[in-house]
């Protein structure tokens, strides 16, 4: 845990350092983060303590005293068989509880920490991102720095540009927890304005507007620390946040709203393009059985007229457009491109539209399988720890140690590589949450099939034993 905890204080580096926080609110950022390093740290425990424990009694042969005396590795085993089952129930009520309960924790401080303190959100002496503006102030100072010198602010259009700058000698950040809006008062300032037209002659003037203020007050909505490693906590429902009960009854909404979505976008590409209306068309079979059965009625030149009529209208099927002029056959050729193009795009939209959606989707999946997984990865890292131990009969934290940390690096990477592809759709959410405890259960059900036959791990000695008799061959050739 301490380990995995400067790794976070690493990772939330630049959310923490120089924003004049103190180290109270530092800690409780760091202790509500802790439950969510149980995830990583609580399997890695589990592998190298049973390592640790099994290497240490193998390597001080008590566990041939207890064969000798007729206790098998199964019974002696037993004790800590119950301790890890016990254990994987307990955080499996962790993950479904603590863990959920710790994020919506997390969430709450950073926002009160903007509305407490928004001058946290703000660097001195540097240009920082203030929810689509760039802000830089000289100096911060006062009761929480909510008083600021030499304000900059470059604030941003809607097509991203850069054409309204203000500058004031003087500002004030005013917020209050009940309102999610903060107020920027700025105080003896200039005011400047690129003016966007439309008409390129008018451009060519490059119109501005300017003004110099003595009080100018902006209304800002609530920013996280940092937006872009947290886009998905401006939500207080994220995946994260729930517990199984919620992510079950979240899944089945979602899976419904988007299954309710593609099919109105199906029936609406439907009625825009037409292709996929059915034609009405004679049943011809019909037609020719009525003529047998009238023969008296219709005559065999009607008959060849019909026929004739037949081929007319499979040729009209084929190519309309021989109905038309050709003018006319150019414009209708036009349309159904500009048709096309545009229905493209909107297939297009929706398509981005709905991949982020079945990636929430997936993520709930995703996030209530790992709460499973994660008890069971306690048992089974017992199982592959503990015999492991048994067999390489080393105590201490030498190479267990190692053993252990490179079997926990490919259990956890196998589950990065697994969780990051079920959040895309390439492979099912449930073997995503699944996969790394998968392919650790086979490795600790041959590590306690040797261990219980008293076998040492797999000699490999036959392999350098053939490649030694062919150089011998070689030799005496």
């Amino acid at each position: 845990m301490f380990i995995f905890i400067f790794q976070t204080i690493w990772l939330f580096i630049d959310d923490l350092a120089g924003k004049g926080l103190d180290i109270v609110i530092i800690g409780k950022f760091l202790f509500y983060l802790l439950p969510d390093l149980t995830e990583k740290v609580l399997p890695l425990t589990v592998l190298l303590s049973s390592i640790l424990t099994f290497g240490s009694i193998a390597e001080n042969y008590e566990f041939a005293a207890m064969k000798a005396s007729g206790i098998s590795l199964q019974r002696s085993m037993l004790s800590l068989i119950v301790f890890v089952t016990i254990l994987g129930a307990v955080t499996f009520f962790f993950a479904n509880n603590v863990i959920p309960l710790s994020q919506r924790k997390i969430y709450n401080l950073r926002r009160n920490i903007a509305k407490v303190k928004p001058a946290a959100v703000v660097s001195e002496g540097v240009f920082s991102d203030f929810e689509g503006m760039n802000i830089k102030v000289d100096e911060k100072y006062g009761d929480n720095d909510r008083f600021l010198k030499n304000v900059i602010i470059h604030e941003k259009s809607k097509s991203n540009l850069n054409i309204t700058v203000i500058k004031a000698k003087t500002g004030e950040l005013i917020s209050s927890e009940e309102s999610d809006f903060i107020q920027l008062v700025l105080r003896d300032g200039h005011y400047y304005n690129d003016v966007e037209t439309k008409s390129n002659d008018s451009k060519m003037k490059f119109p501005f507007a300017q003004a110099d203020f003595e009080t100018y007050t902006m209304n800002i909505e609530i920013p996280d620390i940092n937006n872009d490693e947290l886009e998905e906590e401006r939500d207080i429902s994220t995946d994260k946040m729930k517990n199984i009960s919620r992510l079950t009854k979240d899944i089945d909404s979602l899976r419904g709203d988007n299954y309710k979505i593609v099919r109105a976008f199906s029936k609406n590409i439907e009625s825009r393009s037409g292709i996929f209306v059915p034609l009405i068309t004679k049943n011809t079979d019909s037609t020719k059985a009525d003529m047998v059965t009238k023969k008296d009625s219709i005559s065999t030149k009607k008959a060849i007229i019909a026929k004739a009529n037949i081929a007319l209208q499979d040729s009209i099927k084929e190519n309309f457009l021989i109905l038309f002029p050709e003018w006319q056959q150019i414009q209708i050729l036009t349309t159904a491109k500009n048709g096309i193009s545009s229905i493209l795009g909107t297939v297009s939209g929706k398509k981005e539209e709905m991949q982020k959606r079945y990636k929430i989707y997936n993520m709930h999946i995703l996030s209530l399988h790992n709460k499973y997984a994660l008890a069971f990865s306690c048992i089974i890292l017992f199982f592959v720890g503990a015999p492991l131990g048994a067999i390489i009969r080393k105590g201490g934290l030498g190479l267990p140690m190692v053993i252990a940390i490179v079997l926990f690096l490919i259990y956890y990477f196998i589950g990065v590589f697994a969780s990051n592809y079920a959040k895309e759709g390439n492979i099912h959410p449930m073997l995503g949450a699944w996969l790394s405890t998968l392919i650790m259960l086979p490795l600790g059900v041959f590590l306690t099939k040797r261990a219980t036959e008293d076998k040492g791990m797999v000699n490999f000695g036959f392999i350098s034993d053939f490649f030694q008799k062919i150089f011998k061959k070689k030799d005496k050739s």
